[in-house]
């Protein structure tokens, strides 16, 4: 079995076809946000286990970084589909300001 690719649009509709089927649907953005800090903490938490000193608990559940990061794609797909945003023209943003501001900030590799 392969993984499937997505590209933002294609990741925000599936989030937005499955919260669609909900009469609540989506989560105020103050929600979105509290859940959103929630999620970046487990990843925090799987990440110092797997890359910090401090080793799971043998009864603590088995995650991984990936489910992590996955679970934070889907929050800020919901938040972005919330605020009716495009997270491909959002990345466009930040990455053509730090693409201008850091640029000298590096050292480049040899070529």
């Amino acid at each position: 079995m392969s993984t499937p690719i997505y590209n933002t649009n294609q990741i925000q509709k599936r989030v937005d076809d499955y919260i669609s089927q909900f009469k609540e649907g989506y989560f105020s953005p103050l929600s979105l946000m509290a859940r959103l800090t929630e999620e970046v903490g487990e990843l925090a938490r799987e990440v110092n286990h797997y890359h910090g000193e401090k080793p799971k608990k043998a009864t603590e559940e088995e995650r991984t970084v990936e489910e992590e990061l996955g679970d934070i794609i889907f929050v800020l797909s919901c938040f972005a589909n919330s605020l009716d945003l495009d997270l491909s023209e959002a990345f466009e943003i930040s990455m053509n300001k730090i693409e201008i501001r850091d640029k000298n900030r590096w050292t480049p590799k040899n070529k």
